[in-house]
């Protein structure tokens, strides 16, 4: 599989698309004034205790409070607490040695919120959802700092290696070379992609990250909640690091800045893929270039068409996504259950696009047309799972129930990617009605007979070709063309453009240059 990513920089912002076989997958935008992204750290104040939910509210600076939930607080929250209040009190120039720093005792899981944060005390919170429709951003205190091959947690001194990696042998090799090169006070998940990597490559990923930990203690040093602490790396670097791999063979920025400064991360967390980074500059706009644009059209809005004449329905509710699968025309054989197990099977590939693609989350229903035999279902729930596979959102496929209908759940960390595709008529501004025909021929009149009052001579008017049918009707003797002409005794002539809306027309002098009205 080959994969790209298509980097546009506007004003506004930055949109990322990433394609899979030059098929769009996942759209991202990260606006210039972008605040409270995921993974972001915050010094936050605790506001207010709800024992009912064992939540709290806390002030990150968003203009809601931010959501924290007992159950987000980790079981070193009294240890975080500890050393929040430390590192904001430190007085000396040096970054204290985090290794010699005595942890806390664990919470328990069914405790109270009040218990840890009664006092309301400062805390570093990072943020686990970005803020969504009215609700302000969801927190967490398990702190952790992601880097291309491992991911650190600190507070903890537990290795785990990722459960992808399937082999044991490698799995025991990685959790020992960890063990051996990890820091006191730091816990650290070996990622997939660490997988085959040697001990300096896997040492040099983990001395960056707590380089980055020792930038956290320096920038809490003397600070007031609410403040940022360490922001997330920007989206195209981080969508990099989660992705880059063997299969990657081209990455196209229109940015000279994020040119230069992907081109670097690149040459740091991987040498060998330097060279897949380009700069554009061809003058068209590059998502139209490379099929993006006409992608963006075609896969949202309410019904998405596939392949084979069979189209989706998405509807959206408060409380989930609806996805109705309908056949259109599609006739693979005369058996019927052939017919619907294949139309579901290209259902599930679309929809796990989409669900990619929006970023749809919580509870997703998909209403597959109804099948019969127990194979099917079962071979159709193993399709969904398999197209889903590459989605790094946590997911949950549940097997089709006795409705047909097939229940996913899908993790949601960012409002869902949302895009009007449908324009304006220009013929009516959105109205549904435009001017009677009849008007129209006296609103030219009208205008015809002010530009030669006006001293205009050799006038050309240009009208829709349907228009222009209905002006020469009856040419040369009773059409309306030749009526004007000697109504006003001066000849005008008469034009068709295709590009015309219905009730569009202009005029334009001897030089063929438009007189404005």
């Amino acid at each position: 599989m080959n994969k790209e990513l298509i980097i546009n920089a506007a004003p506004q912002g930055v949109e990322i698309a990433l394609l899979e076989d030059r098929k769009l997958v996942e759209l991202h935008s990260e606006k210039s004034d972008a605040r409270f992204a995921v993974g972001d750290l915050y010094l936050g104040k605790v506001k207010k205790l709800i024992p009912g939910l064992n939540a709290a509210f806390v002030d990150v600076g968003f203009e809601k409070d931010a959501f924290l939930h007992y159950t987000d607080l980790s079981p070193y929250a009294r240890s975080l607490l500890k050393f929040t209040v430390f590192s904001m009190n430190d007085k000396t120039d040096t970054v204290p040695d985090f290794g010699r720093f005595e942890n806390e005792p664990e919470i328990i899981k069914t405790g109270k919120i009040n218990e840890v944060l009664g006092g309301k005390p400062n805390i570093l919170v990072q943020i686990l959802k970005e803020p969504i429709a009215a609700k302000g951003p969801r927190l967490s205190c398990e702190i952790s700092l992601p880097g291309r091959f491992v991911v650190i947690t600190p507070f903890n001194n537990i290795v785990a290696v990722s459960r992808k990696i399937h082999s044991s042998e490698e799995r025991k090799r990685l959790q020992k070379i960890v063990e051996a090169i990890k820091p006191r006070n730091f816990g650290v998940i070996v990622r997939t992609a660490a997988e085959g990597k040697n001990t300096a490559e896997l040492h040099e990923d983990l001395s960056a990250l707590v380089e980055m930990w020792k930038t956290i203690q320096r920038n809490l040093k003397g600070a007031t909640a609410p403040a940022k602490i360490l922001s997330e790396q920007t989206k195209t670097n981080s969508i990099l690091r989660d992705l880059l791999n063997e299969d990657f063979n081209r990455i196209v920025v229109n940015d000279r800045n994020i040119f230069t400064d992907t081109k670097n991360y690149i040459q740091r967390i991987a040498p060998e893929k330097a060279d897949i980074v380009s700069f554009y500059q061809n003058g068209s706009p590059i998502f139209d270039s490379f099929g993006i644009t006409k992608q963006v059209k075609s896969s949202f809005g309410k019904t998405v068409n596939l392949n084979s004449g069979a189209y989706l329905i998405i509807e959206h509710t408060e409380a989930l996504h609806v996805i109705d699968v309908n056949s259109g025309y599609k006739s693979v054989s005369n058996n019927q259950e052939q017919n619907a197990l294949e139309t579901n099977l290209e259902a599930a590939d679309e929809i796990a696009r989409q669900l990619r693609l929006r970023d749809l989350g919580g509870i997703i229903v998909v209403d597959f047309i109804d099948m019969k035999l127990p194979e099917n279902k079962r071979k159709l729930m193993e399709k969904m799972e398999e197209f889903m596979s590459p989605d790094r959102a946590k997911h949950a496929v549940l097997p089709i129930s006795k409705f047909g209908l097939m229940q996913i759940t899908r993790q949601r960390m960012k409002p869902e990617m949302n895009i009007n595709t449908q324009e304006i008529c220009p013929s009516c501004n959105g109205t549904g009605k435009i001017s009677s025909t009849l008007l129209l021929e006296d609103d030219i009149e009208k205008n015809l007979n002010y530009l030669i009052t006006h001293k205009h001579s050799n006038l050309k008017l240009v009208v829709n070709p349907i228009m222009f049918a209905y002006l020469k009707k009856g040419w040369p003797w009773s059409s309306r063309i030749a009526k004007w002409n000697k109504k006003f005794r001066q000849k005008t002539r008469l034009a068709e453009d295709s590009n015309y809306h219905l009730t569009e027309y202009k005029f334009f002098d001897k030089q063929d240059e438009e007189i404005k009205l």
